[in-house]
C-alpha cells in the first residue's frame, strides 16, 4: 500500500471515466461499459487501500 498504489488507482479511476464518457458521447456501447467496468474496479481498489491503510493501525503507536 505505498502512494504508487493509491495514484495507480486514481489514474485507472480517471482513465475509466474518460472511456465512459468517450461511449456516451460517440454512441459506442463497448467503450461505455468498458469504462464504467475499469472506474468502479479502481474505485473498489481505492476503498480497498484506504481500508487496509486504517488497520495498520494497532492503537499501540503513542504508547512506543
Amino acid at each position: 500500500m505505498s502512494i504508487f498504489d493509491k495514484v495507480k488507482a486514481k489514474a485507472e479511476e480517471l482513465y475509466g471515466r474518460a472511456e465512459q464518457l468517450y461511449g456516451e458521447s460517440h454512441g459506442d456501447a463497448a467503450a461505455q461499459v468498458d469504462g464504467e467496468a475499469r472506474r468502479l474496479e479502481a474505485e473498489a481498489q481505492e476503498s480497498e487501500l484506504e481500508r487496509a491503510e486504517g488497520q495498520d493501525d494497532d492503537g499501540l503507536a503513542g504508547a512506543r
